[in-house]
C-alpha cells in the first residue's frame, strides 16, 4: 500500500555506501529527504546526485538529512560515486542504499510497473522527526527533479509546523505568510506583533513570525 501524508513510515535496515544504517537510529531528530533513483551509470541520476551533494549544505542547516536509494548493488554505487564527483566536480556526502532485494523499493512503493517494471521510479520522501511522512512526490524516470523545489518546501513544513500559518503560491524564505482561517482577528493581533494585511475574511496576510 502507499504511504499517505501523516502516515509513520517503516523503519528499514539497510547497507549503503558509508556502512550500514538502521533507518530510525540514523534519522534520529533530525528530518530527512530519501530519495530513489532509476539506476547507476545513468545521465538523469548523475546531474540529481551531484546537485544534491552541492546542497547539503543547505540541508544541514535546516536539520536535514539526505538519503539516496537504487536497487543496483554496492560495488556498482562504489564505482559510479567517482563518476559523479568527476562529472559534476562535487564530492558525493551522503549515503547511497544498495537495495538489491528491493526489500526498502517496495516498503516505500518505489516501483510502478507501469512506468519501469524492474527499477525505482524517482521518488522524492519528506521525513520529519516524528518518523512520519510529510511529503511524497513522484516523478518520471526521464524528468530530473527540481531540488531547490525540495528546499523551499522543506522551509514551508518547518515554518507552518506550529505556527499557526500556511504559506501562498509560490512562496519563498523571508515573504509574507497566510494566518490560518481557524485564528481570530482578535487571537490574531495576538499571536502575530508584526500586524497582518486583511484581504478577505478568510484570507489575511502577515510577515513571516520566525524572522
Amino acid at each position: 500500500m502507499a504511504l499517505r501524508l501523516g502516515d509513520l513510515v517503516p523503519n528499514f535496515k539497510a547497507q549503503t555506501s558509508q556502512g550500514e544504517i538502521d533507518f530510525f537510529d540514523w534519522l534520529g531528530n533530525s528530518w530527512a529527504v530519501l530519495f530513489s533513483h532509476p539506476a547507476d551509470f545513468t545521465p538523469v541520476c548523475t546531474t540529481e546526485l551531484g546537485y544534491m551533494s552541492k546542497l547539503k549544505p543547505e540541508f544541514d542547516n535546516r536539520n536535514v538529512k539526505i538519503l539516496a536509494l537504487s536497487v543496483d548493488p554496492l560495488a556498482s554505487h562504489t564505482t559510479w560515486i567517482h563518476d559523479i564527483e568527476e562529472t559534476q566536480v562535487t564530492k558525493v556526502n551522503y549515503p547511497l542504499i544498495a537495495d538489491e532485494n528491493r526489500h526498502v523499493a517496495e516498503l516505500y512503493d518505489m516501483i510502478h510497473p507501469g512506468a519501469a517494471e524492474k527499477t525505482t521510479v524517482r521518488s522524492v520522501f519528506i521525513i520529519g522527526p516524528d518518523k512520519k511522512l510529510k511529503l511524497s512526490i513522484t516523478y518520471p524516470p526521464s524528468t530530473g527533479r527540481n531540488f531547490d523545489e525540495i528546499l523551499r518546501v522543506i522551509d514551508s513544513l518547518q515554518l507552518t509546523a506550529n505556527s499557526g500559518v500556511a504559506t501562498p503560491v509560490n512562496w519563498k524564505n523571508g515573504e509574507d505568510v497566510i494566518i490560518l482561517p481557524s485564528i481570530s482577528d482578535a487571537d490574531a493581533e495576538k499571536r502575530f506583533p508584526k500586524g497582518f494585511r486583511k484581504i478577505k475574511p478568510y484570507l489575511r496576510y502577515t510577515p513571516q513570525p520566525n524572522l
